[in-house]
């Protein structure tokens, strides 16, 4: 779990900062997720947002470590968080509190604070996380997940927060559709592809359609997925999918229709 040495310069902010609800209706934007997340947020060294962050949750007796390594295990214990679990070091230590970190090319992308002997929490646990866009995360823990990578026109990796895609989830029995999500909070968009009339028709605003023409106005996004490219209708009701074989109609879902 623990690999590599300190960093030349490590993060030199406070290891305590006070956690703040952020004055904000949208509680997955960057500004909400950077209050929530203490000095944990402020550690990370992103190419763009925060993605993910907040305060720890609650251990009790048995839960927390009797050492810093131990309040690390702790924390994916207890949180179990969507991240590497392998390749973290020790990046700065004080009295009662150790921030971990794990890094890409030298930046830290996952932020981890454990403390000692917090209010009705014995032992040492994790007081902080946070950590950057998936696509930020090494390739080697992220083409083992189910959310799946694009690239732009440069083959840069596209980040999550704006744009991912994934199969139907088994338990649905969605496997044979697939669903593209863009952008995130109150301006998130989910289109999905069908061609085994899998999804209930109630949600979606139109049928999907496997042989297409890109209709004028459609704009060509530039993302790519092996041999997918993306264009979006103008109005941004559907997503057209060119293939080697055609271009392929994806339409919207509707807001709130998901599997339960």
């Amino acid at each position: 779990m623990i690999e590599g040495e300190p960093p030349a310069t490590p993060y030199s902010g406070p290891l305590r900062v006070p956690f703040k609800d952020a004055d904000t209706d949208d509680s997955e934007s960057p500004k909400a997720l950077l209050a929530e997340s203490g000095a944990a947020g402020r550690a990370l060294e992103c190419d763009g947002d925060i993605y993910s962050g907040g305060r720890g949750d609650r251990w009790s007796e048995g839960d927390g470590g009797s050492s810093p390594e131990g309040g690390l295990k702790a924390y994916f214990d207890i949180e179990q968080p969507d991240v590497p679990q392998e390749g973290y070091r020790v990046e700065r230590t004080a009295r009662d509190r150790v921030l971990y970190s794990l890094d890409v090319r030298g930046r830290t992308k996952v932020a981890v604070i454990v403390a000692k002997d917090q209010p009705h929490r014995p032992g040492w646990g994790p007081e902080a996380s946070a950590s950057c866009d998936p696509a930020e995360l090494p390739r080697s823990f992220t083409d083992r997940q189910e959310y799946e990578i694009w690239t732009d026109e440069n083959g840069d990796r596209v980040p999550v927060s704006l744009l991912s895609s994934s199969e139907g989830a088994a338990h649905c029995d969605w496997q044979k559709a697939h669903f593209l999500g863009m952008g995130r909070g109150s301006a998130h968009k989910l289109y999905a592809r069908d061609p085994d009339g899998v999804l209930p028709p109630v949600m979606l605003t139109s049928r999907y359609d496997g042989d297409a023409t890109l209709p004028p106005g459609a704009k060509d996004t530039g993302y790519r997925l092996d041999d997918w490219r993306l264009w979006l209708a103008a109005d941004g009701s559907k997503a057209y999918v060119r293939t080697p074989r055609g271009v392929e109609a994806w339409p919207r879902v509707k807001r709130g229709m998901g599997c339960d």
